[in-house]
């Protein structure tokens, strides 16, 4: 037996059993599994309902603008009203969300079940990191590094898949079985959480805990406000409106004016300028998603729609991402130790950056597998040890909101590649394109490099929970 801090790090086997790990475990896959799967699906949708593709790219615009405010403000929710409360109103929505394409017909009911899908899974992750964080408390132990790595193995693998579950989908039941398969994850998730999740009273009495005068809805306001103006913008950055950047800056000096002036602030600024562990944490998720997504879904269109591979062949090509991606989140999981997978994983893009910059429409299966596959081994290393350092790096009683702020700076890098793949691309992508992208992501891979060799802090992580 061995202790940290003020807690003992056994026994956990009865703490932490299958039973509480599953519905944790299948809720947070639902957003990353909603946000690749539909990179497959583009096309598809384009050609069946006649919108074009600049206007297609809402479908993925719309769940992370969703999900960028989202994520912190039900994060913050859950930390005053309860983490499975707000864990289970999530499920709900999911659910009604993906029915929505199949029982309305056109375009909008689309976006609004994307929009949905954005709202409910973003309860998801922040919920279930506070629901962790309780649990470890109520039982006096430190939370396992398996615990941990299973989350984000959760949203890794299925992010992974989700362009190879997408394509599947596509080509037995049409593009909508994508937003249907929801609905029976979703409901799933709720039958479990109802059973084996302890209620949100049980949770044990902190002086700290938040109340309600702490939900802050001003702050919560100016928030979304600053997101989704500087959101929409990079969103058109082939045209951009420079007057949104007018109203960020105007919204986020009221943001940053009011909360430094509340005692329980949304965004606590004074506690990210005071934490730069976790400052930094946030900026190299941003940086090393700004290329991951730029990848994803600049290389399902390219090889689509200039490669002339087919959707479901679209998937089957990213393949070797998802299967590096689980080996390498599973060779790690167990370990405290960050600071070697969090270099690898900031250095590999540039070789598959560096690599992107040969590709052409005639470049053989295998030049293309090696790509994904380098990709995978960045995303599966990326997951796990950002997740590690996230959550020793979050104020115990914030985690909700923590986790969910940088949820926000991954959907930040998100929503700026489909505002840079649509600049980029046009009306299709070329080979050409496809080298821009391979550029972006080699600079983006060496300024996340820059901030993990320079971060110190990430030496002695292992011996913190």
């Amino acid at each position: 037996m061995t202790t940290v801090g003020d807690r003992t790090t056994a026994p956990v086997k009865g703490v932490y059993g299958a039973r509480f790990l599953a519905p944790l475990f299948l809720g947070p896959l639902l957003n990353p599994i909603n946000t690749t799967m539909i990179s497959v699906a583009l096309v598809p949708i384009s050609r069946d309902l006649g919108v074009p593709s600049s206007t297609v790219v809402w479908l993925v615009a719309g769940l992370y603008l969703t999900s960028a405010i989202a994520q912190p403000t039900l994060g913050r929710v859950g930390d005053v009203l309860g983490p499975r409360r707000v864990y289970l109103a999530g499920l709900v929505l999911v659910g009604l969300a993906g029915l929505l394409p199949t029982l309305f017909g056109g375009f909008g009911p689309v976006v609004a079940s994307r929009v949905l899908l954005g709202v409910g899974t973003s309860a998801a992750y922040p919920s279930v990191m506070a629901m962790i964080r309780t649990r470890s408390a109520r039982a006096g132990v430190a939370t396992p590094p398996a615990v941990l790595s299973g989350i984000s193995i959760s949203t890794l693998t299925s992010s992974a898949v989700g362009p190879v579950l997408g394509g599947t989908l596509i080509s037995l039941a049409g593009w909508r079985s994508i937003f249907l398969v929801n609905v029976p994850l979703a409901l799933a998730a709720l039958v479990m959480t109802l059973i084996w999740i302890p209620r949100d009273e049980s949770r044990p009495a902190e002086a700290d805990r938040p109340s309600l005068r702490d939900l802050d809805p001003v702050g919560i306001v100016l928030f979304a406000a600053t997101v989704s103006s500087l959101l929409v913008f990079a969103l058109r950055l082939d045209t951009p409106h420079w007057w949104l950047l007018g109203v960020t800056a105007v919204a986020l000096a009221g943001l940053v004016g009011w909360e430094l002036r509340r005692r329980g602030p949304f965004i606590d600024f004074r506690m990210l300028a005071s934490n730069g562990p976790l400052t930094r944490t946030y900026l190299r998720m941003f940086l090393l998603y700004l290329g991951f997504y730029s990848m994803t879904y600049g290389y399902s269109q390219w090889v689509q729609d200039d490669a002339g591979y087919t959707s479901s062949q679209a998937g089957f090509v990213q393949l070797p991402t998802a299967i590096l991606a689980g080996i390498m989140s599973l060779a790690i999981a167990r370990t405290a130790r960050v600071r070697g997978p969090i270099l690898v994983a900031c250095t590999a893009p540039i070789l598959g950056g560096a690599l992107m910059l040969g590709l052409h429409s005639s470049s053989p299966l295998v030049y293309l597998l090696v790509i994904a596959a380098v990709f995978g081994v960045a995303q599966g290393l990326a997951s796990v040890s950002n997740q590690q350092v996230l959550y020793r790096q979050s104020p115990p009683d914030r985690i909700g909101t923590a986790s969910g702020l940088s949820r926000t700076f991954v959907y930040l890098g998100a929503i700026l590649s489909s505002g840079v793949l649509g600049a980029t691309f046009g009306d299709a992508p070329a080979d050409g394109d496809m080298h821009v992208l391979g550029v972006i992501v080699v600079a983006c891979a060496i300024l996340a490099a820059g901030l993990a060799v320079t971060d110190r802090s990430l030496r002695g992580t292992a011996d913190r929970d």
